[in-house]
């Protein structure tokens, strides 16, 4: 379990200002014991959450005060300000909601001041003009009407302010967003708050209702009357306005017909105006004059499609369909609505409207519910799952459940279940459901679907609740069987393995309702287990994963018992179908149904075996099974658990170690990888176990062992946890040995380093607990570093990650002998002519780099040993690291003026690209954040950017060669070699490298620097500094060079990337802009110049990272 870092709570704090302050100052007391004193202290805090435990202390202290003194000045001025200060603080600001519930608290002979303090205060804020704070007004108008009792009252003295400054802010705002277009940023901003201004009007209509309805409607002429109709003017508009956003034109919906609600009288004839205004069928003369002026858009004109669908969304969403309080009329006007909304689900093609309008059909789907519980038997017979309506919807639904949007096929299932209840209500009492026409006939149409249509599983599920399932067994039996084999594919698994649950749930509920005891369970195991046996033995393997994963487990959920079952079948027929490397047979299924019934709960391992289910043979058989499904399961069994600190016994010791001896070669990665996951579960089991353990050791041995007896002895747990972490660890080890295979390698160390990992190496740490660093002796480190010469570079940085964690811990590394060695031997990898050995070489020194006692290796007869400079105050890795490049790149510089003489030497016996990768790998390992030696660092990396311009100018001729490929011929021709000889003169380097001075012939004898040597079949016999007599072939000068040069990419790529940042500025850099702008030069000068794809992705990669510093 993984804790979440708490959330610090930012509060800004309120000031006030000097005149305020100035107030409270000649009101308080010596003491500071008074409000006053309290609300100054409050305002000169600097933290918004001691401001939080000062406001808090406001109620109690008016609440001793005597009633006398509430009349007094100073009282009335401190309500003053905290009505200031509540409107002054943002909605979201904690003060605000405090503050709201301690005016909330105030004693009764207050808050008629405190209204009157926070009326004064508001009144002047209702009347601002700017825009910028109209948002701010808007928010306070809803927080004095959700949040406090006086802010209700306040709202209700200044409503008609309240309506004016809403009338007026929403037309700014909207004109404000039409200078802005194109602008979206601002627009966006804008378009909220007008969507927090139709909000807020919402509100204001819904809490003040009442006083409306008194006072507003008999008096035409008033101005909270002709702001009301200016808000309806207004949002209607927005109706119509197609810039705004959906969602604003969607709450101007539910507004438009709230407002209709409030204002409209006789409220019975509410419903026939929506309905003349959906159908088109409205008459001005019908309606009041108040109305035609305040929507005369939508009287006099064609309404759009959105236009409709908004207002049918307000009047589902705004009107009390429950109650019957809008009479008889409701129900044509539910009926006109479900017919306009029926007819834009044809005409809306736009994704977003075809998600609202899905939205407000099952908004029709419930209104219908609410009303069918007091309507006529008209409306019963309009709304039955027969009639012509329904029928309508239930085609929406067919068309749309495989809607490629979430959110509508979510809804299509919302809308068939409702239309069920629908139907249930219309025939409720006066017809047995199970054997109801509709829903019969609704089954059939659905089964005889194609198993591919995903709406249709949904939709079964829902008719199953409604009616059972026995009407579809009955039809066919073999119903579980085909929804179980849809599941070889993953995309139906969920849909199947839902319906299915459905099924066998409502199957059981059914059976044991009418049967006694447990005789029901022999037929439901023939219908839903018996399929799913079938399909674990000898269905294909997709089909018998996702039957696992996502069936069974439901299954053994709705009927544990059912597992002793399976386990029965499976063993009588385990004996006769095995399985083979391309079936599970009976015993895979076996394995599957117990590992899945373990890691949920069902069953317990000891059970298992001590029970007698299964024996320990079974499961060994299942661990060496020629099928890998079957071998993960039978592992998953072992290491799977419900339980994190389950303790794991002998026997499971014994069958995981039998486990990893047979299984640590499995030649699929995702095998691997699952056997790796699966164990990790095991270990993490067992250190949590130990844990507990070892806590349960230290209170048995403080306690008296009569007085709090315990079952099982702690101390040899945690020894039986030793031993058999130290028998995996020597499996692991035992398993590097000298020429083991890659899988081999790979699972033993990622299993060695998932073990470091799980139990950490700490000082200190109790001798009864497992520490892997005792398990690590010279032999092991040895085959740990042997690692890092595999041709796999997974293989090597396992190991270098293994060897990091443990090195601390190892008596091994403390020895300089055995550094000096591994040292030599890394120094020796990086200039060898196998390209693979460079990365060794690169792997080893970064190792030894982090070793302290690098510095003190003796190099005999060695001239670059002054390289080394321990510094006891410095950092060692940033020490080792400086000294291990210097001598990298003395060696290399060395290299470099041979291979200027004569590439053919430096093909065969140096190959530079080696060191360049070790200096590369080793400026990873530097931390720009934590660097003392600056100096010394910029030094080098401006001897690094010259040798890399200077072994450039070495390996490019041939790697900027038109045909460099044919620099040693393949043909005898002698016009053929004169042809050439022009390609030798243009890429001929600045030196006298007679490598290029003349084309080799095949068979034929030249003439070297180095004496008279022979050319036979592409080979050229040259001899090193040892004299010994080396073959050079074309393809061996190709490789030095190319891999140089790509070598030198990266590097200098490296080296932009040391350019500083904030750690780093000014004189601090460890290289300049300018020589940053070099390597850019250095780069577009080779891009150009390269004449084939592959010489310009050598270039290519360090360019790369050059830009990648450019754009930060």
């Amino acid at each position: 379990m993984v804790l979440k870092k708490k959330k610090e709570i930012q509060v800004d704090v309120f000031v006030l200002d000097h005149q305020k302050l100035e107030r409270l100052r000649s009101f308080s007391d010596t003491e500071g014991q008074n409000l006053a004193s309290v609300l100054l202290h409050c305002a000169l805090l600097t933290d918004g959450i001691q401001q939080i435990h000062c406001i808090k202390q406001i109620v109690p202290l008016l609440e001793k005060m005597d009633t006398s003194v509430m009349c007094d000045p100073m009282v009335k001025n401190c309500l003053d300000i905290l009505g200031f200060i509540f409107l002054s603080l943002d909605m979201k600001n904690p003060l605000k909601k405090v503050l709201a519930s301690s005016l909330n608290g105030l004693p009764e002979p207050l808050i008629a001041e405190a209204t009157q303090s926070l009326v004064a205060c508001f009144k002047e804020e209702l009347r601002t003009t700017e825009l910028s704070q109209y948002r701010k007004t808007m928010d306070n108008l809803a927080s004095c009407m959700e949040n406090i009792n006086i802010g209700k009252s306040c709202v209700n003295i200044l409503l008609e302010e309240a309506l004016q400054f809403l009338q007026r802010s929403i037309l700014e705002i909207e004109k404000e967003s039409r200078k802005l277009s194109g602008n979206r940023i601002a627009q966006t901003r804008l378009m909220h708050d007008l969507l927090m201004g139709v909000k807020v009007s919402m509100m204001l209509i819904q809490k003040m209702e009442e006083n409306i309805q008194e006072n507003i409607w008999k008096r035409l002429d008033c101005r909270a009357w002709q702001s009301m109709c200016g808000l309806l003017t207004t949002f209607i508009g927005f109706l119509n306005n197609e810039d705004l956003l959906q969602t604003v034109q969607t709450t101007a919906g539910l507004a438009v017909v709230l407002f209709m609600k409030t204002m409209f009288e006789p409220a019975e004839k509410l419903p026939y105006l929506i309905s003349d205004l959906l159908c088109g069928s409205l008459k001005c003369s019908d309606i009041p004059p108040w109305f035609v002026d305040s929507c005369g858009n939508l009287c006099s004109a064609e309404l759009s499609d959105s236009v409709l669908l908004f207002l049918c969304h307000g009047a589902l969403a705004m009107l009390e369909w429950k109650s019957n309080s809008m009479g008889h009329n409701a129900e044509k006007l539910l009926l006109d609505i479900a017919q306009t909304l029926l007819t834009l689900s044809t005409r809306l093609k736009d994704s977003t409207m075809a998600a609202s309008l899905s939205r407000i059909v099952t908004i029709w789907t419930n209104a219908a519910l609410d009303i069918l519980q007091t309507s006529t038997i008209n409306l019963k017979s309009s709304l039955n799952g027969n009639s012509d309506t329904v029928g309508k919807i239930l085609d929406y639904v067919y068309a749309h459940w495989e809607h490629p949007m979430d959110a509508v096929r979510h809804q299509t299932k919302l809308i068939f279940k409702n239309i069920l209840q629908i139907h249930q209500a219309t025939v409720k009492g006066s017809v047995d459901l199970k054997v109801d026409p509709f829903f019969l006939g609704l089954t059939d149409n659905l089964l005889n679907l194609e198993w591919h249509v995903k709406g249709k599983y949904s939709s079964l599920g829902c008719l199953v609740e409604c009616i059972g399932i026995e009407y579809i067994l009955t039809m066919d039996k073999t119903i579980p069987a085909q929804i179980l084999s849809v599941m070889s594919d993953q995309s139906f698994a969920p849909y199947a393995s839902d319906l299915l649950e459905i099924m066998f749930v409502n199957h059981k509920k059914h059976l044991t309702s009418i049967l006694e005891g447990n005789i029901w369970i022999d037929s439901w195991h023939d219908t839903w287990v018996s399929p799913l046996l079938l399909i674990l033995c000898d269905g294909n393997a997709e089909q018998a994963m996702y039957v696992t994963d996502y069936y069974l487990p439901k299954l053994l959920k709705c009927s544990p018992e059912s597992m002793n079952y399976m386990i029965k079948i499976l063993q009588t027929s385990a004996e006769s179908n095995v399985g083979s490397c391309c079936t599970r047979g009976a015993l895979g299924a076996l394995m599957a149904c117990l590992r899945t019934a373990r890691a949920h709960g069902h069953l317990q391992f000891t059970y298992i075996l001590h029970g007698g289910l299964v024996s320990i043979e079974c499961i060994k058989q299942g661990l060496v099974h020629q099928h890998d499904q079957v071998r993960i399961d039978a592992l998953g069994l072992l290491c799977e658990s419900h339980r994190s600190t389950e303790a794991i016994s002998l026997e499971e010791m014994h069958l995981i170690q039998f486990f990893i001896r047979y299984n640590l070669n499995s030649q699929s990665p995702a095998v691997r990888q699952q056997i790796c996951s699966l164990l990790k579960k095991l270990f993490c089991r067992i250190y949590e176990s130990s844990q507990a353990a070892h806590k349960m050791q230290q209170a048995k041995s403080k306690q008296d062992l009569i007085k709090n007896p315990v079952i099982w002895d702690p101390l040899m747990t945690l020894q039986r946890y030793k031993d058999f972490m130290s028998s995996v660890c020597g499996i692991l080890f035992g398993a590097l040995f000298p020429g083991s295979s890659h899988p081999t390698r790979f699972t033993s160390l990622t299993l060695l380093g998932i073990i470091t990992e799980i139990f950490p190496i700490l000082d200190g740490q109790s001798q009864e607990l497992f520490q892997i660093s005792q398990e690590v002796d010279p032999a092991r480190v040895q085959s740990l570093v042997h690692c890092f010469a595999s041709t796999f570079e997974e293989v090597k940085i396992l190991a270098f990650d293994l060897l990091m964690k443990l090195h601390p811990a190892l008596p091994y590394f403390q020895d300089p002998e055995k550094l000096q060695s591994l040292f030599e031997v890394a120094m020796q990898l990086s200039k060898s002519t196998k390209p693979y050995d460079c990365v060794t070489a690169s792997y080893l020194l970064n190792f030894l780099i982090h070793q302290k006692n690098l510095p003190n290796i003796n190099f005999k007869n060695d001239l670059f040993l002054n390289t080394f400079h321990p510094d006891v105050n410095a950092d060692p890795v940033e020490g080792n690291t400086l000294a291990v490049i210097k001598y990298l790149l003395q060696n290399l510089e060395i290299e470099i003026l041979q291979a200027e003489k004569s590439l053919l030497q430096a093909a065969a016996s140096f190959p530079m690209y080696g060191r360049v990768h070790c200096i590369t790998g080793a400026l990873h390992l530097i931390s720009l954040n934590n660097m003392t030696r600056i100096s010394e660092w910029k030094e080098l990396v401006e001897k690094l950017i010259g040798m890399s311009y200077t072994l450039s100018a070495v390996v490019s001729p041939v790697v900027q060669s038109s045909s460099p490929e044919g620099l040693i011929p393949m043909d005898t021709d002698l016009d053929t070699t004169e042809r050439l000889q022009s390609i030798l003169l243009e890429i001929q380097p600045c030196d006298t490298n007679d490598y290029f001075m003349e084309a080799k012939l095949l068979k034929e004898h030249c003439s070297l620097d180095c004496g008279d040597e022979t050319t036979d079949n592409m080979n050229i016999e040259i001899t090193d500094d040892q004299q010994q007599t080396c073959d050079v072939t074309a393809q061996m000068v190709l490789v030095c060079c190319w891999r140089s040069m790509k070598e030198i990419s990266l590097l200098l790529g490296k080296l932009c990337q040391l350019l500083p940042l904030e750690a780093f500025p000014g004189l601090d850099a460890l290289i300049t802009i300018e020589q940053v702008k070099d390597i850019g030069k250095y780069f577009k000068h080779h891009l150009l110049k390269s004449r084939h794809r592959g010489a310009f992705e050598l270039a290519y990669a360090g360019f790369v990272k050059l830009t990648e510093v450019l754009s930060r």
